[in-house]
């Protein structure tokens, strides 16, 4: 097993020096008043059960037994120090932990044998109210006579209940710092670009502190005016949204305060230094409802800002055009890039919804001159140890791991209409992706009060409503859609390197910095440093790259629709928790187009099914192709646009994808609908989302669709090798064309054959083996597979357009990969890749119709022997790679563990870790609904 090595300040306690060195620096008396203090303030229901189910009475609930929802790996997300140092010392967690871990891991194993009866055994009841008999404790926050707050024995999720408005947001915002606090407070100094002198130096805190704050480098005026804006332009509902915000932030400050005095707060606070355990001196800072924004701008970030890249689409087109001269060259580009495939999978089945095809006459391209693009710098004058840290990488590790993982996204949504029901009502399985963390990112939750009734999942810190869940006879989820709303703007720069041309005057643009130093703590032995950060910003964004473009130097900038605009999206949400707004899919719909980032909507009710896809898509003026820089120049410009508010005219709702009754929907972060450009590369022939609508179009065919057999379409989906199940197939016809001689080559083959006839499952042998049912087939393909990518395209493309390529689109992204957006042990796989690129290039060799082929052949330069040559050459060095050379090994894992390589590991934010779990390509919180009536 590798060594590891610590690179935050928790990873440092866990280790065996740190833990004793704080055993060592901690007194025996502050160790003692650790352990001595409450460990929770809950209240034990015993004699106040009665009031406690009262208080937590459903509203109107026509779901009947047809709810359930899962969230791992547990719904407490706090711990005492006492609770930290009993976990790190005997390994004992506090209850509600893990508890949701377990039935979320065995669905991997245990789906086949799914009934309805036993959906229980995976997922949770997720009906309105507690009974009786289920009550774990009942709290009525801070004394209020208002709200009461309920939490269940099985999970303790809280059900929060309301007699007032205010009241009900302020049980809601306790409840939050309950269950979420410190993580709150991380991400509350990760927006604002604080996280350093908060958490300390290490490495992954500097990458993710520098990772956000480029995005949104905001002042605390402009976090003050995005809620003002939010306000004013929400009418009634922006003033009902701003007085919830502060209800909700009052509510967060009074379970401070209390923890405070009984001395149950987060034990991260001790081993970070912001409080003493032996005076209980230090302080909590109270939240302000400008932290709400600043978490708003990393949720917005992760998971809702589709978009960018246009500097590297243009480096790519360049060495293609450098290649193959332009005309060729442009083309291979385009049949490479598929940006409206006609094979690419849909959620939206019918109607065409145009946004940003390629102008048939580009004007207004900016272009780099080759060879002068730099990466604008963030991080001057560093010091002490931030001036040797590594923090380009430290994003992929512990907190930082929430930017990489949540961007692959393994968001889906599988709904299918009544028509095609056993019962006649629609049913759906669905829900987001936002990695795996300790504690979960997204916390669970029940409100019920004047003007919200709803459960769901709802983002730590911004929880006044619930985003993702279900209401009284309806339930709704999200998946990321990641159209495109952020442009790369060319400003030409004048007099220096810090003044640019704005509609034809030289403007200086704006510094923004943040000075950030830290010093180690008690648990950190990260020594003293510190670096500032700076952005530059322009009416046209902030500053992401220089260059020159036909000898004109440039700032290459980039401006998205949401910037400026964090809190916007707070209507439509709102507008969610309302029973009174969401009586049936149209209104559903007319929610959801309120929330102004990137994303899928889904709904299902007793009776209708519905989609909608949100986000402020800004109209570009003609001509201009979003998928390169242009002039920052006023004909280039979004049209309508404003540069002080950053607001422009956005294409209207009745052109987004959107229906209400398809027969079926399917999303896993795939192509919306047909001429609907998004960001994203690899929307072609193969896409993982192929694998859920493969499964669902035959049930859906079939007829009789229960709740257990979408789960089980999903759950197959989840554990299948989106290579083995739609490509393998036509690599094996090609080498099958004649006999295969080789005797390693034969065994592999062979192998592979027998994997694919078992479905190419990546599926554990028993539940708990750890071990593959056809490993040496997996790992045959997960070596064979980059090894024939390159051999087939390499040559071809050559090494500069081939690698050029590769920036835009990783080659592979099986479970164990530990490269890309998802990082290693992220659960997400097959999202990117060069799937569909094999797919068409093989089918043709074979003779087989393609359409929208690539532009050039590739493997054999087309001819069959040649390419089967090349696949059997590939494949054979692919087999005799060992299982340790394929799976190098890990800080979690031995080489070789293929298995382990695999898992899924909840990355830490706090003082309490758990053991990984076998893969599964699923959301991380999931919903299972069927009603089974309507109001």
């Amino acid at each position: 097993m590798p060594r590891r090595t610590p690179r935050t300040v928790l990873d440092k306690l866990r280790t065996p020096r740190g833990f004793h060195g704080f055993l060592k620096t901690a007194s025996v008396c502050a160790l003692l008043a650790g352990l001595l203090s409450p460990l929770s303030p809950a209240v034990a229901a015993g004699a106040g059960a009665t009031e406690a189910r009262a208080a937590a009475a459903a509203a109107d609930d026509h779901c009947g037994d047809g709810c359930h929802d899962i969230l791992p790996p547990g719904q407490n997300g706090n711990a005492t120090l006492a609770q930290i140092l009993l976990h790190q010392l005997f390994g004992a967690r506090p209850p509600h932990t893990d508890d949701q871990l377990g039935p979320y891991a065995r669905l991997a194993t245990g789906y086949q044998s799914l009934t309805d009866d036993t959906i229980e055994t995976f997922f949770n009841d997720a009906s309105f109210g507690v009974p009786a008999d289920q009550v774990a404790s009942t709290l009525r926050p801070a004394g209020r006579g208002d709200v009461t707050i309920v939490r269940d024995r099985r999970t303790g999720v809280p059900h929060i209940t309301g007699t007032t408005r205010y009241g009900t947001e302020f049980g809601a915002g306790y409840a939050a710092a309950q269950d979420r606090l410190w993580l709150m407070d991380l991400f509350r100094h990760v927006g604002r670009g604080r996280l350093t002198p908060f958490a300390g130096g290490a490495p992954a805190n500097q990458g993710l502190e520098q990772q956000f704050w480029r995005n949104a480098p905001y002042t605390e005026a402009e976090l003050r005016a995005q809620i003002d804006s939010a306000v004013a332009r929400g009418g009634e509902r922006g003033e009902q949204a701003l007085a919830d915000v502060h209800a909700y932030v009052d509510g967060i400050n009074a379970y401070i305060d209390a923890s405070d005095r009984g001395r149950y707060f987060p034990g991260e606070y001790v081993l970070t230094g912001h409080k003493d355990a032996i005076t209980n001196g230090g302080t909590i800072e109270h939240f302000k409802p400008t932290d709400l924004i600043a978490l708003a701008s990393v949720v917005g970030a992760l998971f809702g800002a589709g978009g960018g890249g246009e500097v590297n689409n243009a480096l790519s087109l360049l060495a293609a055009q450098q290649k193959y001269g332009v005309a060729e060259g442009t083309a291979v580009w385009e049949s490479f890039r598929q940006r409206n495939d006609p094979e690419a999978v849909l959620t939206q089945q019918t109607g065409r919804f145009p946004y940003l095809p390629r102008p048939d006459d580009p004007r207004g391209g900016a272009l780099p001159d080759a060879g002068s693009v730099v990466r604008e710098p963030l991080v001057y004058d560093r010091t002490g140890s931030a001036a040797t840290a590594d923090a380009a990488g430290a994003s992929r590790d512990a907190a930082g791991a929430a930017a990489t993982s949540a961007r692959g996204g393994m968001s889906n949504a599988l709904v299918v209409s009544g028509e095609h029901t056993a019962s006649g009502h629609p049913v759906a399985v669905f829900g987001p992706q936002t990695g795996y963390f300790a504690p979960q990112l997204l916390m669970l939750q029940e409100i019920q009060g004047p003007g919200i009734s709803a459960r769901g999942a709802s983002f730590a810190g911004l929880s006044m409503y619930v985003q993702l869940g279900r209401g009284q006879d309806y339930a709704w989820s999200a998946t990321t859609s990641g159209q495109d709303v952020i442009d790369t703007y060319a400003v030409e720069l004048c007099r220096d390197d810090h003044h640019y041309l704005y509609r034809g005057t030289c403007t200086p643009m704006e510094k923004v910095e943040r000075r950030n130093a830290w010093t180690p703590t008690t648990a950190d032995g990260t020594p003293a440093g510190s670096y500032t950060m700076r952005v530059w910003r322009t009416a046209y964004g902030p500053v992401e790259y220089r260059a020159t473009v036909g000898g004109k130097k440039v700032a290459y900038t980039t401006l998205r629709s949401s910037f400026l605009h964090e809190a916007d999206s707070i209507i439509g949400f709102q507008m969610l928790n309302d029973p009174d707004h969401v009586t049936g899919p149209e209104r559903f719909q007319q929610a959801v187009q309120h929330i102004n980032y990137t994303f899928n909507w889904f709904y299902a009710d007793a009776e209708h099914t519905a989609y909608y896809n949100s986000g402020d898509n800004p109209v570009r003026a003609g001509g201009v192709d979003a998928e390169f820089p242009v002039w920052a120049r006023p004909e280039s410009e979004w049209r309508g646009w404003e540069p002080a508010a950053n607001t422009a005219d956005y294409t209207p709702p009745s052109a987004h994808p959107q229906s209400v009754g398809q027969d079926y929907y399917i999303s896993w972060n795939n192509k919306q609908a047909r001429d609907y450009t998004t960001a994203s590369w690899g929307n072609g022939s193969v896409h993982r989302g192929d694998l859920l609508d493969e499964r669902v179009r035959r049930l859906a065919a079939a007829g009789g669709v229960t709740r257990a057999g979408l789960v089980k379409a999903m759950a197959e989906a989840g554990v299948t090798d989106l290579r083995a199940e739609a490509v393998l197939p036509k690599l094996l016809d090609v080498i099958g064309r004649a006999p295969v001689s080789d005797p390693e080559a034969a065994a592999a083959v062979e192998k592979l054959t027998a994997w694919l006839s078992a479905g190419g499952r990546r599926a554990e042998t028993a539940a708990g083996s750890k071990a593959y049912a056809h490993a040496d087939a997996i790992r045959i393909l997960d070596a064979w597979w980059p090894q024939l990518v390159r051999a087939v395209f390499e040559p071809g493309l050559g090494s500069d357009l081939y690698t050029a390529f590769t920036r835009n689109l990783p080659v592979d992204e099986p479970p164990s990969a530990a490269h890309g957006p998802t990082g290693g042990h992220a659960g997400s796989a097959f999202q990117y890749g060069w799937w569909s690129h094999v797919d068409k290039d093989i089918r043709g060799v074979l003779g087989e119709p393609v359409a929208g082929p690539l532009a050039r052949a590739y493997c054999g330069d087309g001819d069959l022997t040649a390419c089967r040559d090349t696949l059997l050459g590939t494949l054979k060095e692919a087999a005799g790679r060992t299982a340790a050379q394929v799976y190098p090994g890990d800080e979690h894992c031995a080489a070789g563990d293929q298995w382990c390589a695999d898992s899924i590991v909840q990355r830490t934010l706090g003082g309490i870790g758990h053991g990984a779990v076998g893969w599964q390509n699923r959301p991380t919180y999931q919903q299972v609904v069927e009603f089974a009536a309507h109001r």
